[in-house]
Formats: C-alpha cells, sequence, structure tokens
C-alpha cells in the first residue's frame, strides 16, 4: 500500500507537517504540489524548497492542476503544467476535477498525450467517481473515490469492470477519516481495490490543508 498524499497547507503556515512529509517520502506513491490552486502566478520559494527537499527525499511530485471536468481550455491546463515542472520540479501531474462522461473521452485522451509529451510521469486523474471505463487506461492512477468516510463505509459501489484492472491503477481519498481508523481506511481501499489511499482526519471546506499524524510512516 503507497500514500497520495495532497497536503494543500503553506509550508511557512505549517513547517512541522512538511518536515515530516519529507521524512516519510519513501511511503508515498507522490506528493500533490499545490502552491495556489495550481502553480500560481509566480515561483513561490517556500514551495519551491520544500519541492526540492522532497525530491531529495525521493518523493514524486505530483503537479496540481484544475481541469474543472472539461471545461478549462487544455493550452491552459498544459502551460499550468510546464510551471509545475519549471519552478518546483514536478514530474508529474494531478489533474483534479476530471470529466467522468463517455463525451469527454477524447478531449481527456488528448489532454493527457500533450502532458506525457512534456514528460509528466505518472499522470493521474481526478474525477473522484468511477468514470467510463476508458479513463482508467489513459492514466497511471485513477482517483475512483473521494469522499467522506461515512460515505465510503455506508454507501462505497464500484463497477464490474474495476477487476479486470490492477489494484496500483486505482486511488480512493477519504476525508473525515477518526484518526483511530485510518489504518482500517487503509485496509478498506485494498480491500476495496485501491493499492493507493490517501486518508485524513481533516473536514471540508479544506481537508487536505493538515497532514494526518497516523498516515505510515509519518507519524510524530
Amino acid at each position: 500500500m503507497t500514500l497520495l498524499v495532497p497536503l494543500y497547507v503553506h509550508p511557512a503556515e505549517d513547517p512541522g507537517a512538511w518536515h515530516r512529509l519529507i521524512t516519510g517520502a519513501s511511503a508515498t506513491y507522490g506528493v500533490v504540489i499545490n502552491p495556489g490552486d495550481g502553480p500560481g502566478e509566480r515561483p513561490d520559494p517556500a514551495f519551491t524548497a520544500a519541492a526540492a527537499a522532497l525530491r531529495t527525499a525521493g518523493a514524486r511530485l505530483l503537479g496540481y492542476v484544475d481541469t474543472a471536468y472539461g471545461e478549462r481550455g487544455p493550452a491552459e491546463v498544459v502551460h499550468e503544467m510546464i510551471r509545475h515542472q519549471k519552478w518546483y520540479g514536478a514530474h508529474g501531474a494531478f489533474l483534479d476535477r476530471v470529466a467522468a462522461t463517455p463525451k469527454e473521452l477524447p478531449a481527456t485522451r488528448r489532454l493527457v498525450r500533450s502532458l506525457r509529451r512534456l514528460g509528466a510521469t505518472p499522470v493521474v486523474l481526478n474525477p473522484g467517481v468511477h468514470p467510463a471505463a476508458g479513463y482508467v487506461r489513459l492514466a497511471d492512477l485513477t482517483v475512483t473515490f473521494e469522499g467522506h468516510w461515512s460515505t465510503y463505509v455506508s454507501a462505497f459501489t464500484q463497477p464490474a469492470w474495476t477487476a479486470r484492472h490492477a489494484p496500483e491503477r486505482f486511488c480512493h481519498l477519504v476525508y473525515g477519516v477518526p484518526e483511530a481508523l485510518v489504518p482500517l481506511a487503509v485496509r478498506t481501499a485494498r480491500e476495496r481495490g485501491a493499492a493507493v489511499s490517501g486518508p485524513v482526519t481533516g473536514e471540508l471546506p479544506n481537508p487536505w490543508k493538515q497532514l494526518t499524524p497516523a498516515l505510515p510512516g509519518m507519524e510524530r
């Protein structure tokens, strides 16, 4: 089991969390870098330093880009990825709010190809739900659940086609997990066919602004 860690808090605001993340880099599938709902308008020195330390520790950095369910133009998305690469040394892309319908699949395929031509590896798609099956073949990793622990426990379902893919192709991001149950959330994701997960104790509106101490390898 490996962890996908979106930590959406400024390194100067919570340096301890970033230090634990750096020291626990070996436990991660990747770390999502998100200085300002994307790379921001200019390089942020605090994020530049944190990104360099993460790379030195062996973490894969994923540049956060919001696709707005296909509403943003592909050139804008690609430009933001270039800034992530240039400013923070991002290895791959984390595409948030990805469309999940068959209609948007061709456009998403073209976008992923453009990112791969930039050298972005891995490419992670986050529709937050199970999309049309073709999306999984485009990405290295697809987030097929993003939601609250209570929903994950009571209402999670998955289509039969997921069984045709290796667990390493799927990720579940679960927030609102009681700290004592974080290890259970990791095991549950694995049992449900997702080898990568990101359980956090935080709640909306931004559950990803703190690092959960109970994450394996991230303990205080």
